[in-house]
C-alpha cells in the first residue's frame, strides 16, 4: 500500500488538494488539522467528501463535535489512537475490521500491552473512575522503556510505568483520554479536564479553535480560562463570552464554565500541530 507524505507548511487548501490529487483513502492527522478544516467551511472539503474511508487521529483529544463534523462533511468516521514516544502507539479504536469505534475513546490496548488506571497510591481504580494511565511492565512483553538517561525523577515505580496521562476505562476495556496530568484544572475541589469544555464551546458556530487552561486563583486554586480563535465574520465581545459560558453550564456542568475568555488571532502550536498549553498558561 503506497503512503503519501506531504513536506510543506500546513494549509487547509493544500491538505485537501493532496488528499484529492493522490486519492488518499486513509488519512492520519492531528486533531488540530481537523478543527481547522471544519472552521474553513463545508465548501472547502467538498472535493474529498466521499473519498476518505477512515481518519486516524492522535496526539490530542478528539472531541465529539469534530467526530460529528467529519461524519457529516466528509462522510467518514474518525478513529482515535493513543501512545507515547517511550512505547509507540499502543491503544487503538480500530484493531480489527469489526472493532467497535466508540466516540471519545482512544480504544483498547494493542496486543503485547497491559494497562491499568491507578490512583495516587498506585492502586487500580474501578471502571469509570479517573486516574493515571500505567503500563504493567511485568505483563507487557512489547514494552521496552527502562527510564530516562541521567534523570533523577523516573516515571517507573516497581512494575508500573506511569504515563502522566489521566484516563478512565469502561467495563469493556475501552480507554478515554481526559488530559495530561499537568493540563488538568483544579477548581474549588473539582478536577476538570479541558477536553469536554473545549468540545462544548466548539459547538458554537463562531468558534474555529478553542483551548482551555487553568489560571491561578486565590479562592478556587484555579479558574477555567478559555482561549478562542473565531471564524471569519465574527467579532469578539461580551455576548459571545456569555454564550460560551451558558453552553458549558447547560451541557456540561456549572463548575466547569470558563470564568474568563480571551480571543486570539491564532493558537500557539508545536510543528506537529499540538496546542502549546504551557504558552497559554503563561498568558493566563
Amino acid at each position: 500500500m503506497p503512503v503519501v507524505l506531504y513536506d510543506g507548511p500546513f494549509t487547509v487548501d493544500s491538505t485537501v488538494r493532496v488528499i484529492a490529487d493522490t486519492r488518499v483513502t486513509n488519512f492520519v492527522t492531528a486533531p488540530t488539522v481537523l478543527r481547522l478544516m471544519r472552521a474553513a467551511g463545508g465548501e472547502v472539503t467538498v472535493p474529498i467528501a466521499r473519498q476518505l474511508r477512515v481518519i486516524s487521529a492522535g496526539g490530542e483529544a478528539v472531541n465529539s463535535e469534530i467526530v460529528r463534523w467529519a461524519e457529516q462533511a466528509l462522510n467518514c468516521p474518525i478513529h482515535e489512537a493513543w501512545g507515547q514516544t517511550e512505547m509507540g502507539v499502543t491503544t487503538f479504536n480500530h484493531l480489527g475490521l469489526r472493532h467497535e469505534n466508540r466516540v471519545g475513546s482512544v480504544g483498547t490496548a494493542s496486543p503485547g500491552f497491559v494497562f491499568a488506571v491507578l490512583d495516587d497510591d498506585l492502586n487500580p481504580v474501578p471502571d469509570g473512575v479517573e486516574g493515571v494511565m500505567a503500563v504493567d511492565r511485568a505483563r507487557s512483553p512489547l514494552f521496552f522503556f527502562d527510564g530516562y538517561w541521567r534523570q533523577e525523577n523516573q516515571p517507573i515505580h516497581g512494575n508500573w510505568y506511569l504515563t502522566g496521562d489521566t484516563m478512565k476505562r469502561d467495563g469493556d476495556g475501552y480507554y478515554y483520554f481526559i488530559g495530561r496530568n499537568d493540563d488538568l484544572i483544579t477548581s474549588a475541589g473539582y478536577r476538570i479536564g479541558p477536553s469536554d469544555i473545549e468540545g462544548t464551546i466548539l459547538t458554537h458556530p463562531s468558534v474555529a479553535e478553542v483551548a482551555v487552561v487553568g489560571k491561578p486563583d486565590k479562592e478556587r486554586t484555579e479558574i477555567v480560562k478559555a482561549f478562542v480563535v473565531l471564524r471569519p465574520g465574527w467579532e469578539p465581545g461580551d455576548k459571545l463570552v456569555t454564550a460560551y459560558q451558558q453552553l458549558v453550564r447547560e451541557r456540561l456542568a456549572a463548575h466547569a464554565y470558563p470564568r474568563e475568555v480571551a480571543f486570539l488571532e491564532e493558537m500557539p502550536k508545536t510543528p506537529s500541530g499540538k496546542v502549546q498549553r504551557f504558552v497559554l498558561r503563561r498568558m493566563a
